[in-house]
């Protein structure tokens, strides 16, 4: 069990701001935490592995990590951290980066095989791809055997396709070594793929903390489904008029009415939602938006 209560005063998207979190997370969950920029996602992992101080308590499995007397240095705390920029060492080889860490060779070739990584142990960090090297990146990040894995959006520069291949992996290491995992994502498909349990923070509080199906679906009434997206531009064709919005990485259209078009301004974020087979397109958010 993960017991955290902590405080801390930060500078958000919007100027100053405080961190107030409260939460206690089970051994072995998956834990995605989402949100916009600047709403204290990244600060909390960092204050859980001790990177950047803070007032509170932090408890792990009984043992107390922070509080006012005691703070754990970070190569004390059974932490692993995978980065977004890798942060490999880039004069060892694969397997090296692996036993700089820890020198359990029959551990570094475990996780190589898992990740298919085994045939570029040899290899040097410079000479791979960016899947390649989150890959190293996540087995670094194991061979401590952590308690808890942080990984703070380790897999946004890399391309759907890979992402996906690389999410399966995440999901089968963090089964096969049973570590709790905390996440920073704000791709809605990855964590729901990924994650027990979502967090939704804005403004330094969690403001949302439920399953992936509570937390991600938003619909309302007899919607039968609804996205939030970008209004890129309004069109008029012929009689009709075009409505493009941007959702997620991908655009669509809508065909709207001429009333809606006067209405909607272009930049503005709008939901897409359709009731049976009529698309309907507003600009009045269905909840507050917390994510970016």
């Amino acid at each position: 069990m993960i017991r955290i209560q902590v405080e801390k005063e930060l500078w958000g998207a919007t100027g100053k701001l405080k961190l107030r979190s409260e939460l206690e997370i089970e051994s072995g969950t998956f834990v995605a935490i989402s949100g916009e920029s600047g709403s204290g996602k990244t600060t909390l992992l960092r204050i859980l592995a001790g990177l950047e101080k803070a007032k509170g308590v932090i408890e792990v499995d009984g043992t107390r990590w922070m509080d006012e007397s005691t703070f754990l240095p970070p190569q004390k705390r059974k932490i692993g951290f995978v980065f977004q920029d890798y942060a490999l060492f880039e004069n060892m080889s694969v397997l090296e980066n692996l036993l700089f860490v820890a020198k359990d060779r029959p551990l570094a070739e475990k996780l190589l095989a898992l990740t298919s990584l085994r045939d570029l142990a040899d290899r040097m960090p410079g000479t791979l791809s960016g899947g390649q090297k989150q890959r190293v990146a996540l087995c670094r990040a194991l061979m401590r055997r952590p308690a808890i894995l942080l990984m703070d959006e380790p897999l946004s520069a890399l391309d759907p396709e890979m992402r996906r291949h690389l999410q399966q992996e995440i999901l089968q290491l963090h089964r096969e070594f049973g570590t709790t995992t905390l996440m920073v994502s704000h791709d809605p498909s990855e964590i729901y793929r990924l994650a027990d349990r979502v967090l939704r923070m804005h403004q330094g509080r969690i403001v949302d903390d439920g399953t992936p199906v509570e937390t991600l679906l938003q619909t309302a009434g007899s919607q039968k489904f609804s996205f939030r997206g970008e209004l890129l531009d309004l069109v008029r064709r012929d009689v009709i008029h075009v409505a493009i919005v941007a959702i997620g990485q991908q655009i669509v259209e809508v065909v709207i009415d001429r009333a809606e078009a006067r209405r909607l301004k272009i930049g503005e974020r709008v939901t897409v939602s359709a009731k049976a087979f009529a698309p309907a397109l507003d600009s009045t958010p269905i909840r507050e938006e917390i994510s970016g």
